[in-house]
C-alpha cells in the first residue's frame, strides 16, 4: 500500500499547488506529468494520483460546499491552505472512491496533516472527515 500512500501525497501536492497558484488542478496535473516525462530525475505520476486529482476536479464545487457546511467555526477561505487541500482530497476519496476503507482514508489524511501542517491540524482533519464519513450514505445519494 506504499504506492497508494505516495499517490495520495502527490495528489495532495498537486491540489495544494493549484490552490496556491490559483491554477486549475488539471493544468497542474498535466504539468507534473509532462515534467516527469521530460526529466528522468522526476518520479512518474501514478495512475491513482491522476484518478484522485481528476475525480476531485469533477466534484470540486460539491466538495467545497460540504467542507464549508460541516467545518464548524471555519469558513473555507479561513482554513489553512494545507488543511483545506488535505480535506478536499480526503472528502473526494471518502465519498466517491469505492474500494478504499473509510478508516484508511481518514488515517492517510491525518498522516498528511501530521507531515505537512500544524499540531492542531490532524484532529481538525480527523473530526471533519469523520463527520463526512458518518454522513456518507446520504451524501452519496445527493450526488
Amino acid at each position: 500500500m506504499a504506492a497508494r500512500n505516495t499517490a495520495r501525497k502527490r495528489a495532495f501536492q498537486i491540489l495544494f499547488e493549484g490552490d496556491q497558484r490559483g491554477a486549475d488542478v488539471l493544468t497542474v496535473l498535466a504539468d507534473w506529468v509532462r515534467h516527469a516525462r521530460s526529466d528522468p530525475r522526476q518520479p512518474p505520476v501514478s495512475e491513482y494520483t491522476m484518478d484522485l486529482v481528476e475525480g476531485y476536479a469533477k466534484r470540486a464545487g460539491r466538495i467545497d460546499e460540504l467542507l464549508a457546511q460541516y467545518a464548524v467555526g471555519w469558513t473555507l477561505d479561513r482554513m489553512p491552505v494545507v488543511d483545506r487541500n488535505i480535506l478536499r482530497l480526503g472528502a473526494y476519496e471518502l465519498i466517491w472512491v469505492d474500494g478504499t476503507p473509510d478508516a484508511v482514508v481518514l488515517d492517510e489524511a491525518v498522516q498528511l496533516a501530521k507531515e505537512f501542517s500544524t499540531d492542531e491540524s490532524p484532529a481538525f482533519v480527523n473530526g471533519l472527515l469523520g463527520r463526512l464519513s458518518e454522513l456518507k450514505p446520504s451524501l452519496r445519494r445527493e450526488a
